[in-house]
C-alpha cells in the first residue's frame, strides 16, 4: 500500500510538471536540463573543463540582472596543483576529495570595491559610485548580495554548458580569501566544483516547498 501511494504521487507530480512546463516559453528539455534533473554534483570524470567553455558560461550568464547593474562578482579558476593544495587544505573535511579531483574548481567571491566600475556599468548616473564611496557596511551589502545572485546564475550557466556544479560554502573563507584575493578588497562566497559528472555522482532529489507554501497573493 506504501508503494503504492508513493507511485501516485509521483505520477501526480510528474503530471502536474508536464502541465506547468507548457506555460513556459523554453523547451521542456532545457528546463530539465538546467533544473529538475540537474543537480549538485560530488563526483567527476576527468574530462577537462576549458577556458573556453568557463569563458562561454561568463559570457552568458553576465547579462542577467543585479542591483544598479552592478557586477561584483569575481571568479579565481584554481589550475595549478599548488592552489589547489593550498585551496584544499582550507576546505571542510567533508568537501576535502571532491575539491581534490573535480577537473576545475572555480572560488567565486565578492569585490567591495564594485563601485569603481559604476561608471562604466551604470554611466547614466553619474553619481552612482558616490553614493557607496563613503558607506564601507552599504557596500560590503550590496556587494554580497549581487555577487550571490551572480553566482546563482553562474550555477544555471554551468548546466546550460552540459557540465555539473557542486558549489559549496564549507570552508574557511577569511583564509581563502586571504590567499586568492591578498588585496583585501574580496570576500569569498562560493567554491564551485565542475566538471562532467561520474556515475552516481550525486544523491536522489530533496524535497521542495510546494507553491501554496511559498507564494501568496494581497
Amino acid at each position: 500500500m506504501t508503494t503504492h501511494t508513493t507511485d501516485t504521487r509521483s505520477f501526480d507530480l510528474d503530471r502536474l510538471e508536464a502541465e506547468f512546463a507548457e506555460e513556459l516559453e523554453l523547451a521542456r528539455e532545457a528546463q530539465d536540463l538546467l533544473f529538475r534533473s540537474a543537480r549538485t554534483a560530488n563526483a567527476f570524470t576527468t574530462e577537462p573543463v576549458t577556458d573556453a567553455q568557463v569563458q562561454a558560461i561568463y559570457d552568458l550568464v553576465k547579462w542577467a540582472p543585479t542591483s544598479m547593474n552592478n557586477q561584483p562578482l569575481r571568479v579565481v579558476l584554481v589550475r595549478s596543483p599548488q592552489a589547489r593544495a593550498e585551496l584544499v587544505a582550507q576546505m571542510s573535511e567533508g568537501n576535502r576529495a571532491k575539491t581534490s579531483s573535480a577537473p576545475l574548481v572555480a572560488v567565486l567571491a565578492a569585490d567591495v570595491d564594485f563601485h569603481d566600475e559604476l561608471p562604466r556599468t551604470f554611466p547614466h548616473f553619474p553619481g552612482a559610485r558616490d553614493l557607496f564611496a563613503g558607506d564601507d557596511s552599504a557596500r560590503e551589502r550590496t556587494a554580497e548580495l549581487n555577487a550571490t545572485l551572480q553566482i546563482a546564475y553562474f550555477i544555471i550557466g554551468v548546466r546550460a554548458a552540459g557540465l555539473a556544479a557542486g558549489p559549496m560554502t564549507g570552508f574557511d573563507a577569511d583564509a581563502v580569501s586571504r590567499e586568492f584575493f591578498p588585496d583585501g578588497r574580496h570576500r569569498a562566497l562560493v567554491v564551485v566544483n565542475i566538471g562532467h559528472p561520474a556515475e552516481n555522482a550525486w544523491q536522489d532529489r530533496l524535497p521542495r516547498l510546494d507553491y501554496d507554501d511559498v507564494v501568496t497573493s494581497v
